[in-house]
């Protein structure tokens, strides 16, 4: 669908017609928008804003799925093993080699995208169903690497306990103060997808996803862009992975598991495959049903008494596994596909019916 604006607003230069931002106003409203949740610590509490770090690492691990299976069409279950492994190297390099945070980072980020190019290598002989196959290995394999090479480095079973970031003198030891590199860095992955999705790189995912075949009669070679797509995807996941095991200060090899990657791919799917608001949007609501179901849980136990053992963990795959349902079936296109109908209406208006 293409972009409706309101009448009486035009271009005079591509510039303008590329803008993202296009009137003061919004620009207004973005800044209030990023006040706001770079002063959550100062007046909302400790869970909101522990919850927000997870939505915040959530949305960096759906961008990068999003450039691989919104953009490119490519089915990957191995998203979760991509985030273990760039928050093993940054692990490693923090705690052994005592690398400062700002440098491990791009190092974690830059192996995961190499493991993501071998398990990618699978995407130039099949596809759809045996592609997810192929990177579901990669669930199976990099558990078990960590879990069984190198004990006396890797720690087995086990795991590792990880260092806080420390950057300029300042330690990053709680939810409050871990809350701005957290948004500092969802911000720069934020540019970085958008700004991918609209060159020519991005331009060569989606003719790849459309028709591979008359992509490559077009002269874009399919297999150096999927593998590109994969290796952006697991640089994305490197990245999550990295900030959440620096976060939560320990790290083995289920802390990412099989069921993190198929929610990631059902973050997109609520969200919205192929837009850039779709993993926002997907992770937002995922998580915040992650937490009414930590809340419910209680009111659950007294409901099922026989269950309460298991309640908050039954509800959470429930609200999940219902809410994925509803929208395959009431909204493929995801929320936001219908984001985009509520602005033409409003620009439509007194018109939209």
């Amino acid at each position: 669908m293409g972009i409706l604006r309101p009448a009486g607003e035009y271009d005079t230069s591509y510039a303008a017609d590329m803008a993202t931002i296009r009137q003061p106003w919004q620009w207004g409203l973005l800044a209030v928008f990023l006040l706001a949740l770079y002063t959550l610590p100062l007046y909302a509490s400790q869970s909101t804003v522990s919850l927000v770090n997870r939505i915040g690492i959530t949305i960096i691990a759906v961008q990068g799925l999003n450039l691989l299976t919104g953009y490119t069409g490519q089915i990957s279950l191995g998203q979760a093993a991509f985030m273990t492994t760039g928050g093993y190297i940054s692990a490693l390099l923090v705690n052994n080699q005592g690398w400062p945070f700002l440098a491990a980072l791009p190092v974690a980020a830059l192996g995961a995208g190499v493991i993501g190019l071998i398990f990618g290598l699978p995407s130039l002989r099949v596809k759809g169903f045996y592609l997810a196959m192929a990177t579901l290995a990669a669930q199976f394999i990099i558990p078990w690497f960590t879990r069984n090479a190198f004990p006396e480095v890797l720690n087995g079973a086990q795991g590792l306990n990880v260092n806080a970031p420390t950057i300029l003198g300042m330690e990053f030891n709680n939810p409050q103060r871990y809350l701005y590199l957290t948004l500092s860095i969802l911000i720069i992955t934020t540019i970085v997808a958008y700004n991918v999705s609209r060159s020519r790189l991005g331009r060569a995912f989606v003719a790849i996803r459309d028709h591979d075949l008359a992509a490559e009669l077009l002269g874009v070679n399919p297999f150096k862009y999927k593998l590109m797509a994969f290796f952006l995807a697991a640089v994305f996941a490197g990245v999550a992975g990295t900030l959440s095991a620096h976060n939560i200060r320990h790290l083995n090899s289920e802390t990412f598991n099989l069921i993190d990657s198929v929610m990631y791919l059902g973050m997109l799917v609520i969200g919205g495959l192929g837009s850039n608001l779709g993993p926002i949007f997907g992770a937002v609501v995922v998580e915040i049903l992650i937490e009414l179901a930590t809340i419910f849980g209680p009111f659950f136990i007294e409901l099922f008494p026989s269950t309460a053992a298991g309640a908050v963990q039954a509800l959470r795959p429930l609200f999940f596994g219902t809410t994925l349902m509803l929208f395959l079936i009431f909204e493929p296109r995801g929320l936001a596909h219908r984001w985009q109908l509520l602005k033409a209406a409003w620009r439509l208006r007194p018109f939209s019916h």
